[in-house]
């Protein structure tokens, strides 16, 4: 196989969270473990950092990653979902895989796959791993990708794991209480592994001292002990939060074995884009009019990203908006701009919502927009609309920004 055709089976063995939602979760980690030990465990050859969350683990990977390069280290990055190509989700110095890696490892361990019937993302950790131990990498941030206790990437062994915050989202694996889901993504906290939380919330503060306390952890919480903030390339004025958890991370680390310096520190936080090709975090897409896109699709994010959108100045505001079908969309109607004008699309994914039916939901509860075919059609429709002094903004999932990236 080519690298087109082993990717479009990757994609297609087992149903994909990401695409296809709830059928996909598995709950366990005997098959990841399996994965390993046929690939001689190459978790164990590398120095890592685990990155959870419910919002920034991806920002907070990322800029943990520039930092390091910065500091002159060899250093893998394994993030979820990619934008456009697979190979985005596993890179080295901001290098993504190469397609033949990615066709031999397939080839090479496709039998084992398929005899023990892994999921996309247990094939996706496994090739990560194996990858940076490989290349010897010095260290890989790795982000989990759903939850914690139970993700595929809950088998290394970190030098420091680290979680950005707690919030509502896939409710429907972990919990919908706060405590519940801080539980689950507390499953990363490891034995004598100190652990740095990016922000401290009253329902789950107790959750991480009681499970830091029970693995005799070190416990840090970003927020109550970083004062001093530095500026970062990536605009959204949340991503302060996750520089300071970014901060945390650096001073942990620096009390081990490595040696990164205030001055490396402010340089990596400046050059998080450009050292690994991360897009879609308050990406700004043109002027005259401004168009804006994030990935921000659960009520913490959005909330978020309206806070600094309706800050910006604008003469009409224009959304072009997309949402998979297993969101509770009528718990996050509060926090859209009524006074923008809608562009309803269709992300394109199985998991995608109808744009018909999210235009229902919006319209009946006194929102104004129309309908679009494609993600392309409802920005296009968007651009001839708006006037230079407006903004139009893009988002309301993941995959609707990875079309128009």
């Amino acid at each position: 196989m080519n690298y087109l055709e082993t990717t479009n089976w990757l994609f297609s063995q087992l149903p994909l969270y990401q695409n296809v939602g709830k059928s996909a979760y598995k709950a366990d980690l005997n098959k990841t473990l399996g994965l390993a030990k046929h690939l001689r465990n190459p978790e164990n050859k590398f120095k890592s950092i685990h990155v959870g969350g419910t919002n920034g683990k991806g920002s907070t990977a990322h800029m943990l990653a520039s930092v390091l390069q910065e500091a002159s280290y060899k250093v893998g990055l394994y993030t979820s979902p990619h934008l456009k190509d697979f190979r985005e989700r596993i890179r080295i110095n901001g290098a993504v895989i190469s397609e033949n890696f990615v066709v031999d490892f397939v080839a090479t361990n496709k039998s084992f796959f398929e005899s023990n019937s892994l999921s996309f993302f247990e094939m996706s950790v496994g090739m990560a791993f194996d990858y940076f131990a490989q290349e010897q990498v010095d260290i890989a941030i790795i982000e989990v990708g759903l939850g914690g206790r139970l993700d595929s990437t809950n088998i290394i062994k970190p030098k420091v794991s680290v979680i950005t915050n707690i919030g509502l989202d896939h409710t429907q694996f972990l919990g919908t209480k706060l405590e519940d889901i801080a539980r689950e993504k507390a499953g990363i906290i490891k034995p004598d592994t100190p652990i740095v939380i990016g922000e401290t919330q009253l329902e789950t503060e107790i959750v991480f001292i009681d499970k830091a306390t029970k693995e005799k952890s070190p416990l840090y919480f970003a927020d109550q002990l970083i004062n001093e903030i530095y500026s970062t390339d990536l605009k959204g004025d949340y991503q302060m939060r996750n520089v300071r958890t970014v901060l945390q991370t650096i001073d942990v680390l620096n009390k081990a074995e490595f040696t990164i310096s205030k001055e490396v520190v402010q340089r990596g936080l400046l050059k998080v884009s450009e050292n690994t090709g991360l897009h879609g975090r308050w990406e700004v897409l043109g002027s005259s009019p401004k168009i804006i896109c994030d990935t921000a699709h659960n009520r913490e994010g959005l909330k978020l990203v309206f806070k600094q959108l309706l800050e910006e100045e604008f003469e009409k505001l224009h959304l072009v908006l997309g949402m998979v079908n297993d969101k509770d969309i009528y718990s996050l109607l509060k926090l859209f701009p009524v006074s923008a004008h809608y562009y309803f699309c269709k992300p394109n994914v199985t998991r995608g919502l109808g744009a018909s039916q999210l235009a229902d939901i919006f319209t009946e509860n006194g929102f104004k927009g129309s309908i679009y075919s494609s993600v392309k059609n409802a920005l296009n429709a968007a651009k001839k609309s708006a006037s230079k002094g407006d903004i139009i903004y893009i988002g309301g999932s993941t995959f609707v920004v990875a079309e128009i990236i």
